[in-house]
C-alpha cells in the first residue's frame, strides 16, 4: 500500500513568515509550482497558493466596494480582512492559515479522498510537526504512470490461475450482476459469454480483464439483457 512516504516531493521549497508578497511570486515562477508553503524553524504556519494572489489590488482584481445599503448588512472585520490579504506585502497577511495536513503513513487512497473532498491540489507531509515533504496532484500522477508501467510488465499465468484471479476480482466489487455470464480462458484468451445488464457492466468487466496478468486478449460474447422481456 503507497502512502504519502512513497510519493511525496521532499525536501520542501518552502518561504519564512517575514517573506513577501515580491518573493512569493519569484518563487512560484521560478521553480513552477502552484504554491509554496511558510514555515518557522521547520514548524507550518500556512500555505501561499496562486489562489491567495489573485485578488490583489496591484492588478485591479482586489474585492470592489459594495454598495452603501449592502455595507450596511456586511460584517465589518470581513471587509478590513479582505483590504489585509488583497493589499498587503507580507506573507503572513495573504497565506492560508488553515490548511489540511497528512503524515508520512498516510496512505495515498486518503490523501486523494482530502484532495478531492477539499478541492485542493497539494497537501503538507508532517513528522512530530515538523513539515518533511509534499504531496501534490502531480505526485499522485507520477505514482500513476509508475504503477501501471510495472502493472502493464509482462507476466506469465497459466489460463486456471488467471479465470480464478478475474473471478475473484469480479466477486470483490459490487457493480457485477452475478449469475448472468461466465469467463473461460484458453491460451491467454478471456471469452466472456452470457449476458450483462448494462453497457457501463459490460465495459467494467473488459478493463478488469484487461488489467489481470497474462490476459493476451478477450473475446466477449455476451448479449444485453432484455429486462421488460416477460413483463405485460
Amino acid at each position: 500500500m503507497l502512502t504519502a512516504k512513497d510519493v511525496m516531493t521532499s525536501p520542501v521549497i518552502a518561504i519564512g513568515p517575514d517573506s513577501t508578497v515580491d518573493e512569493v511570486g519569484d518563487i512560484l515562477l521560478s521553480y513552477g509550482i502552484s504554491a509554496v508553503p511558510v514555515i518557522d524553524r521547520g514548524a507550518l504556519l500556512g500555505i501561499v497558493s496562486e489562489g491567495d494572489l489573485i485578488r490583489r489590488a496591484e492588478i485591479g482584481t482586489a474585492p470592489q466596494h459594495r454598495s452603501w445599503w449592502l455595507r450596511l448588512f456586511a460584517n465589518n472585520a470581513a471587509l478590513a480582512e479582505g483590504y489585509v490579504k488583497s493589499h498587503s506585502e507580507h506573507v503572513t497577511d495573504v497565506m492560508t492559515k488553515e490548511v489540511a495536513t497528512v503524515v508520512e503513513s498516510t496512505p495515498v487512497v486518503e490523501i486523494a479522498t482530502l484532495l478531492e473532498h477539499n478541492r485542493i491540489k497539494r497537501v503538507p507531509v508532517l513528522r512530530d510537526g515538523q513539515i518533511v515533504g509534499v504531496v501534490s496532484r502531480a505526485d499522485l500522477v507520477r505514482a500513476l504512470v509508475v504503477a501501471r508501467k510495472r502493472w502493464r510488465a509482462p507476466v506469465s499465468q497459466d489460463d486456471s490461475s488467471i479465470r480464478l484471479e478475474i473471478i475473484e476480482a469480479l466477486r470483490s466489487e459490487s457493480w457485477p450482476s452475478t449469475g448472468r455470464s461466465d469467463v473461460t480462458v484458453t491460451n491467454g484468451v478471456v471469452t466472456f459469454s452470457g449476458a450483462y445488464l448494462s453497457e457501463q457492466e459490460r465495459k467494467a468487466t473488459l478493463i478488469l480483464a484487461e488489467n489481470t496478468a497474462g490476459v493476451r486478449a478477450i473475446d466477449d460474447h455476451r448479449i444485453p439483457l432484455d429486462m421488460t422481456y416477460g413483463v405485460v
